[in-house]
């Protein structure tokens, strides 16, 4: 897998989700306590990974976004 950022993200979003679920379920501290605690640790490494990604692009600002036509209206 080339980029690893979304399947990080999207685990790290399930534990600490799983983390409020089990908070208002009434769980024991200690499963609410270690998952918080794995959760953030997840968190951690995937705002790293996602910042030290090796992404380019040729891509500029004058290029405007993808998904909205650039109108001459608006050109710098």
């Amino acid at each position: 897998m080339k980029n690893l950022g979304l399947p990080l993200l999207a685990i790290t979003t399930f534990i600490l989700l799983t983390v409020t679920i089990f908070a208002a379920m009434g769980f024991s501290f200690s499963w609410i306590f270690y998952l918080t605690i794995l959760g953030k640790t997840f968190l951690v490494f995937t705002v790293y990974r996602v910042l030290k990604d090796h992404y380019s692009t040729k891509k500029t600002f004058a290029d405007g976004y993808e998904d909205v036509p650039y109108r001459d209206e608006y050109k710098l």
